[in-house]
């Protein structure tokens, strides 16, 4: 009964943040950053603008090199062994060339712990290097991004560190490159990314940092691919690798399939197939998730 009304209470928690959101669309918001439609990209996981899964090398918001934007987001997945994972944040452009961003993810744990759940915080900052993807479009040249993520396991002496983790708090390191073609695939636009991330994240950092496989930073690309079906929407797909230092259980790479809806410019939709792989006890962990923000 406990269970039943705790799942009740995330899904009441989850309706009404995607119902706010929602009703931003029918108001009409004056205050915009000056840059094109969906160049901000969309908020990921951990609270970085990107894909739902990785870091992109573009600053969250619309703001210009004049300008400050910035975005705020709520996340939630659920798979098909029962585990569900809610994040929410907000980040703030700086002159298209610096991005500060705060979120929280909690991974629900299902009937693997039941009425349990782990919660990580994040800070993020992520600092535009050179080039920009979308207007400098006489050159090959990528916009690339350093950034760094903070990320803190409150949760960390319940379950991470019995299973073997070493560390609860942990920086992610990573170099993103995006491109943007104009007219690319028969007319339409088409983005390409990859990032690097020197990481020792668990399971994205919700089973803690480093382990009794290993211990040391690992370098782990991850790749996201998108085209602009029309100027309002988004069809891409993204994989991420992922370090398994854990001896207890195997860690497997993500990937997804998104279509992202940006209905004004101002608010956007993503809803997405996602595949985690094995996530503690269970295998082949897959679902989807769906994703509201509103960006200015």
């Amino acid at each position: 009964m406990a269970s039943n009304n705790a799942n009740k209470k995330q899904l009441l928690t989850w309706t009404l943040n995607i119902f706010v959101v929602s009703m931003l669309v029918y108001t009409n918001f004056s205050f915009a950053g000056d840059r094109l439609l969906a160049t901000g990209g969309v908020m990921q996981i951990e609270g970085a603008g990107g894909g739902g899964l990785t870091p992109w090398a573009l600053i969250s918001g619309y703001g210009t090199d004049k300008q400050v934007g910035g975005s705020a987001f709520y996340t939630e997945a659920k798979t098909n062994g029962d585990f569900e994972i809610s994040s929410g944040g907000i980040s703030v452009g700086l002159y298209n060339r610096l991005e500060l961003s705060l979120s929280q993810q909690k991974l629900g744990l299902g009937d693997t712990v039941p009425g349990e759940s782990i919660r990580v915080n994040t800070i993020g900052v992520k600092l535009r290097l050179f080039g920009d993807a979308i207007y400098e479009q006489d050159t090959w040249l990528p916009q690339v991004s350093l950034g760094v993520q903070v990320k803190h396991n409150e949760d960390f002496h319940f379950v991470p560190k019995a299973l073997g983790a070493k560390h609860q708090t942990g920086v992610d390191v990573y170099l993103a490159a995006t491109k943007l073609y104009l007219g690319a695939v028969l007319g339409r636009n088409l983005l390409v990314n990859g990032t690097l991330h020197a990481t020792k994240a668990n399971q994205f950092g919700f089973l803690g940092f480093g382990g009794d496989n290993r211990d040391n930073y690992q370098i782990k690309p991850a790749a996201s691919v998108a085209v602009m079906l029309t100027d309002q929407v988004l069809l891409g797909t993204e994989y991420r690798y992922k370090p398994d230092n854990l001896s207890v259980f195997k860690e497997e790479n993500a990937h997804d399939i998104f279509l992202a809806w940006f209905p004004t410019k101002n608010i956007s939709f993503t809803a997405a197939y996602l595949n985690l792989g094995n996530i503690a006890n269970k295998s082949n962990q897959s679902g989807w998730y769906l994703s509201g923000q509103f960006a200015y």
